[in-house]
């Protein structure tokens, strides 16, 4: 479907640049698999994310929210090592810095790591290239099911992240 919706655009069917987060979700208490995100302080899961420069996913995994944003994403590129075939460079935020991960993403996939930090910027602005993955995540905001993870299982909340993003591919045809 993300193939279909690139070519509608104009572009290759495989995207060459992605751009990769993660977001933690609070847990109800009928979830089996929580962890405890200190940074957000947040228990519950951890949904980690690659998208394309139109903000359509091409990756997509689910952990528990104690494991690190690094290390979800290793997790998640290596499972999609298909879907990122052709990409070329990652964006990230500061969250990613760490010299290991890009040695690693280097390692498994190929491809380069760009860092973009915060602090970088002068003042508050919009980081360039880093607001399409937070749209993709506002895009999940407007399904009631993914505010809280109710979902029992992991795969289970994976599996509805990823209906969410369907209908909303859908609905933009």
């Amino acid at each position: 479907m993300v193939e279909i919706e690139r070519t509608a655009f104009g572009r290759n069917d495989k995207t060459s640049f992605g751009i990769i987060d993660s977001k933690s979700v609070k847990n109800a208490d009928t979830a089996e698999q929580k962890g405890y995100d200190a940074g957000k302080k947040v228990s519950g899961i951890k949904i980690h994310i690659t998208v394309d420069i139109l903000g359509l996913p091409h990756a997509i995994h689910v952990t528990c929210a104690n494991v690190t944003d690094r290390t979800g994403a290793l997790e998640m590129i290596s499972l999609n090592l298909d879907n990122l075939s052709a990409v070329e460079n990652f964006l990230v935020d500061g969250g990613y810095s760490e010299k290991n991960f890009a040695g690693s993403v280097k390692d498994i996939h190929g491809a380069t790591v760009e860092v973009i930090k915060k602090s970088d910027l002068p003042e508050f602005t919009v980081i360039p290239k880093r607001w399409i993955v937070e749209r993709t995540f506002a895009w999940l905001e407007k399904n009631r099911r993914l505010w809280k993870n109710c979902e029992r299982k992991l795969h289970t909340s994976l599996q509805m992240t990823v209906l969410a993003l369907l209908a909303f591919i859908l609905r933009r045809f």
